[in-house]
């Protein structure tokens, strides 16, 4: 075995095998990090007082003391599509789902987090955070596909299973997370700086069909079928960023605080190299937060995070479908290589970048406990121009409602919990290659998470 399949693969293997998410919340990022931030919808990150709060802003392990904490999450995300009625029904070149109106199975997905901090006596801290916080997945056992193998002419159409054709469907993609953190605090001023290790695994079935728009197929002629498409089981990938951080306590009421987390440049799905745009390539975007935390009253204090996650920058999710035109197998007169499927200009899901509003209160109750609600807003990505390839990535979700609780348990230990609903959202489009029909993708999700500190 290669460098790329030794080490890399054990520690993602590792890494993955805790860390499964589905389509999680703005975006295919959760709403937040750690069972308090999550319970105020994201919101708090510039008051911190959990460990993970690092890896929002690395300035908050200058904040936390020392301390060792862990917690898990059950996600379960509710994903479905609905194909209406076509005229064309896979006639003359078109491609047309179903008419159905599917579920994706799998609507439960455990997400861990584990996180240390040691605060120093000359004002330095560090921290380490290992956690899971973005994927997407979908499984579709049903539904079927209308299309004519010979291109428009008198053959007769032929139905297929599948949603795309090629029998049962869907993607399922991981990612975890290791961020060593290093946090400096000078007077009221609080910086930090941390180094990412990110692991990725993914997989793809039942797109198949596909085969015919990709790069490798083009460049053959159309002789030589795409082997680095679909069904090829779980593929690795790892990578490198960073983050830098800022929190200034402005006085004994006001904190505010800036993020940035750079594009992580990650090594390229091999295996689907004929899928992905730039031969498989799946970087994790960049994003950015501005964040503020005010103490209203000695028990009352609010919370807002503002998030923006550049998910266009990445050619695997933000180039459009219509990308695909220009490929010389797309029957579309283009002459253009780079955009089949796979080339440096190829198709992906076609998402706008997403700026997330995130509010959040906190009241310290009796008896030592403390209680949390939160309420985020966002945009989702997905044009309605979009919805054909997004059927295997609805992420369509906008808006969170958190409550959330923590109980001091003296000694230094606490407990936490917090709930999640989001609320439905459905993006409705026509089929690029059937414009006679529309889908619709639809989503909702829930959350459970419970944490420990001590």
């Amino acid at each position: 075995m290669n460098m790329k399949r030794s080490l890399p693969l054990v520690l993602t293997l590792a890494a993955l095998g805790t860390c499964q998410s589905a389509s999680a919340t703005n975006g295919y990022f959760t709403h937040g990090l750690g069972v308090k931030n999550k319970g105020m919808a994201g919101a708090g990150t510039a008051s911190p007082s959990e460990v993970i709060s690092a890896a929002s802003n690395p300035a908050a392990a200058a904040m936390v003391g020392n301390k060792y904490e862990g917690g898990i999450s059950v996600f379960s995300p509710r994903r479905s599509y609905k194909a209406g009625p076509s005229q064309a029904n896979g006639n003359f070149g078109a491609f047309t789902l179903g008419p159905n109106d599917v579920d994706s199975g799998r609507n439960y997905f455990p997400i861990p987090y584990l996180g240390k901090s040691w605060q120093l006596e000359d004002n330095t801290a560090w921290a380490i955070n290992f956690y899971g916080r973005g994927g997407m997945n979908t499984d579709y056992s049903g539904g079927t596909a209308t299309l004519d193998p010979d291109g428009p002419g008198l053959a007769p159409v032929t139905r297929l299973d599948g949603p795309y054709g090629a029998g049962p469907g869907g993607v399922n993609l991981s990612q975890a997370f290791f961020d060593v953190t290093y946090a400096i605090k000078t007077g009221g001023l609080n910086l930090g700086v941390s180094g990412v290790i990110a692991f990725q695994g993914f997989s793809a079935k039942g797109v198949g069909t596909l085969g015919g728009f990709t790069k490798s197929f083009a460049a053959s002629g159309g002789t030589a079928l795409p082997t680095q498409l679909t069904d090829n089981g779980t593929d690795y990938s790892y990578g490198l960023g960073m983050k830098v951080g800022a929190i200034y306590e402005v006085n004994d009421q006001l904190n505010l605080g800036i993020a940035y987390q750079s594009r992580t440049y990650m090594s390229e799905f091999d295996d689907y190299a004929d899928l992905f745009a730039e031969n498989g390539d799946f970087d994790i975007p960049a994003s950015v937060s501005l964040s503020a935390s005010y103490a209203a009253t000695p028990v009352l204090s609010l919370h807002f995070t503002y998030e923006r996650t550049m998910y266009s920058k990445i050619a695997s999710v933000g180039n459009g479908i219509q990308n695909l035109f220009a490929c010389p197998t797309a029957g579309a007169g283009g002459t253009d290589l780079e955009s089949c499927l796979g080339g440096s200009n190829g198709p992906g899901f076609g998402w706008d970048d997403v700026d997330a509003y995130k509010f959040g209160a906190e009241w310290a109750g009796a008896a030592g406990t403390t209680y949390r609600a939160g309420f985020s807003t966002a945009k989702q990505p997905i044009g309605n121009d979009q919805v054909l390839f997004n059927v295997l990535a609805p992420g369509v979700v906008e808006k969170h409602i958190t409550a959330g609780f923590s109980h001091d348990l003296g000694d230094g230990r606490e407990v936490s919990a917090m709930l999640m609903y989001a609320p439905s959202v459905s993006v409705a489009g026509a089929n690029t290659f059937d414009p006679s029909q529309q889908i619709e993708l639809e989503m909702s999700q829930y959350e459970f998470e419970i944490g420990y500190s001590f």
